[in-house]
């Protein structure tokens, strides 16, 4: 498996696109902030067929430190889950290139 970092995707976007890679980087990252944004104000985002992005409240609950065994509790928090679209889940449902 390999990383594919924001640089490598505006690289690659700026070539298909034939743009210069300041502004493909500039709309990338306007994007990036909104989805922020967005989430961090509890907004739902549907991207048809990509997938949907949420935040989920998650409970407090009571952990356990496994070095200690101590108990220790875990406050409540705010979590985004992602749910795959259909054409993502088609592309997951194929073997990994080797």
């Amino acid at each position: 498996m390999h990383t594919v970092t924001k640089k490598e995707m505006v690289d690659r976007i700026a070539e298909k696109l034939q743009q210069k890679r300041v502004i493909v980087k500039d709309v990338v990252q306007c994007f990036l902030d909104e989805v922020i944004r967005e989430l961090a104000e509890g907004n739902r985002l549907e991207f048809r067929d990509f997938g949907v992005f949420e935040t989920k409240q998650r409970a407090a609950r009571q952990a356990q430190n496994p070095k200690t065994l101590e108990r220790v509790m875990v406050p409540a928090k705010r979590t985004v889950k992602f749910k795959l679209g259909r054409i993502m889940k088609q592309e997951m449902v194929k073997p990994e290139p080797k």
